[in-house]
This record gives C-alpha cells, structure tokens and sequence, in this order.
C-alpha cells in the first residue's frame, strides 16, 4: 500500500464561478493548481447568474481536469483518492463537480471525498505555509460566510461565532454594485478605499460587546446605503472614495477586534486568515499590525490560495482521508452547508 505522503488527492471545485482542478502529493506538496474563472462573463450582468454558472462549469471541468493531470505529470489511473466541494455554494454549480468527482471515483475505483468549501479555505493555509500546525484561530471572510473557528486539530473544530446575517465579502459586494463598481465589488472597494479617508464617515459597528463573536454586517451595508440616497437627495456630491475607505475600515475594525478577542480567550497564539476577502490587502495589513502588536503568529494564504480553489479542497480531502472520512456514491450537493463543530 502506497505510504500516505505518497498518495495522490485530485481536488475539483465548482461552488461558484470559478471551475478548478488540483493534484496534491501527501497534504502540503502541490503538484498542479488550475483555475479557469468566469468572471468576465458574470460581469456584465453586475453579479454571479446561477445558470450561466452552472453551464460553464459543464463545458470547462473535464478540460481543467487534464490541464491539472497534465501539469502533474501524472495520469488520471495514478491518482489515488477525488476530494470535490458538495457545499455551500450554487446548487447546479455544485452538482457539476459532484457529478464529475463521483463518475471519475466509481470508473477509477478510488475513494471519494465530500469537502466542505469553508473548511477548505482554512485549509489553504498549510499550502502556503507548510510549518503551519493546529491549533490556531481561523478568522474565515467570504462572500458567504464570516466565522471564526477554533481549529484544534486537522479534524477538530469549535465553532466560536459566525455572521447572523450578511457575511462581510456579501456587505462589500453591495456596497460596490450600489456605488456603480464593477463585478466583483471587493477588489474594487480595496482599491477605492487606498484613495480615500477612512475617518470620513462614522459607519455603525454592530454586536461590538467584548466575548461576543458573532458577526453582523446588514446595518452597516443598509448605514452606507442610507447615507449615498441622503447625500443624493441633498445634491451633495459623494466622495466614492472616502465612502469606500469609511465601510472598509468599519468592516476590518469589527473582523479584528472580535478576532483578538476569541484568541484571548482561548489562549491561542496562532491566528490564520481564510477565504476570498482574505485577499483585502487593508484587511491583511491590519491584521498583521495586531498580531504583532499582541505576540501572535500570523499566517495567510498566497493571493491564488485566498479565491476558490481546488488545492485547498485537495488538501481538506487528504486531512480527512487519514481519519476514514468518505463519502459514498450517493454524496450530493448542498447549497446551505454551513461550517459547524467538528470532532468534538
């Protein structure tokens, strides 16, 4: 039987709208990471069309599959395990890579890996840290969800607190398609907001009281949203940039406050950053301040390991493997799937 650190995982991920495909040595050494997004196309029509999605996924995944074989060096019969991301996500987004990861496990007689994609951003941080152990506090921003999690082993997790409402990357997007910025609204709002006074505008911090750490960014979407139509309706002309600076330093502020707060708690002095606003530089450069600041470690992942990936689900999958965790022919997808306790 091959040596674990041997064993080839084939990561596949379609929750959204990037369609990708990875081969991983073991559980750190990346072999190939291809992502093919379809950006471009969404942008016209100011946000992600779940159809549209889906039938990309359809005509890209099996030719993204042979680039990641291919970049490998390795062919399909080599690899010994499929991980593929079953949720959250778009349901027929989801239901390609499902697909495609059970015909390709059932035809090749290896093991299949359900992979839940929230888990997988946390997990990109062994990629691009390779000395990163648990446990460790994982401060996770994305489109979809903000969480904070205590990773307490590769298969152990405590859910300290998560977003009530609208997850930060979710309150950026929106806040930029209002402005009139281009799909996807986060890198925008990063980049306005360098130009901008981040002092300007006094936007609310909501569910601020220390050892709370869930998170709420609809008040603060619906202050920005009132203050554009007041400003609007008074003809005063809006600073886009001083707006953009003002919403992102009250979105970081709430992020790092409650971060430092579970860590104290907890008595971690390890905090990792994961998910698609982890590639904020503003959230990125702030975080750094504190840790360094209160004597934390601070990991984050390379900017190609912060957006949806495949590597990261590759690297989920073996932690799992290890531990026995399959998943049978019958796995499908499941848009609502939320990060929960783990092994506790």
């Amino acid at each position: 039987m091959k040596n674990t650190e041997q064993m080839l995982t084939l990561g596949i991920e379609s929750s959204c709208d990037e369609t990708a495909a990875a081969v991983l040595r073991g559980g750190r050494e990346l072999l190939s990471n291809v992502i093919s997004t379809q950006i471009p196309v969404h942008r016209k029509f100011g946000g992600v069309v779940p159809e549209i999605a889906s039938r990309k996924h359809i005509v890209n995944v099996m030719p993204v599959i042979d680039e990641a074989l291919s970049d490998a060096h390795v062919k399909l019969s080599d690899i010994d395990q499929i991980a593929v991301t079953y949720g959250p996500g778009l349901v027929g987004a989801l239901l390609v890579g499902v697909s495609v990861a059970k015909a390709l496990a059932f035809a090749q007689n290896v093991p299949l890996i359900g992979i839940n994609h929230l888990e997988g951003h946390i997990f990109a941080n062994f990629l691009s840290s390779p000395e990163l152990k648990p446990p460790f506090m994982a401060l996770v921003v994305s489109g979809g969800h903000t969480a904070l999690v205590h990773v307490k082993d590769y298969n152990h997790f405590r859910m300290m607190g998560q977003t009530r409402d609208d997850a930060a990357g979710e309150a950026f997007d929106k806040v930029a398609r209002v402005m009139g910025l281009p799909y996807p609204g986060g890198p925008q709002i990063d980049a306005l907001a360098k130009e901008g006074n981040p002092d300007a505008i006094d936007f609310p911090r909501a569910l601020a009281e220390k050892n709370n750490y869930e998170f709420s960014f609809s008040g603060l979407k619906s202050a920005v949203l009132n203050y554009l139509n007041a400003q609007k309706m008074k003809h005063i002309e809006i600073n886009r940039a001083d707006v953009a600076a003002s919403f992102q330093k009250a979105v970081i502020e709430v992020l790092v406050a409650k971060a430092l707060d579970a860590m104290r708690e907890t008595g971690l002095d390890t905090l990792v950053l994961a998910g698609g606003v982890a590639a904020n530089s503003a959230l990125e450069v702030r975080l750094r301040e504190a840790a360094a600041e209160n004597g934390i470690a601070f990991y984050y992942p390379s900017k190609i390991l912060c957006t949806d990936n495949a590597a990261m689900i590759a690297c989920r999958g073996y932690y799992m493997s290890r531990v026995g965790e399959f998943a049978d022919l019958y796995l499908n997808a499941v848009p609502g799937l939320s990060l929960t306790d783990k092994g506790e």
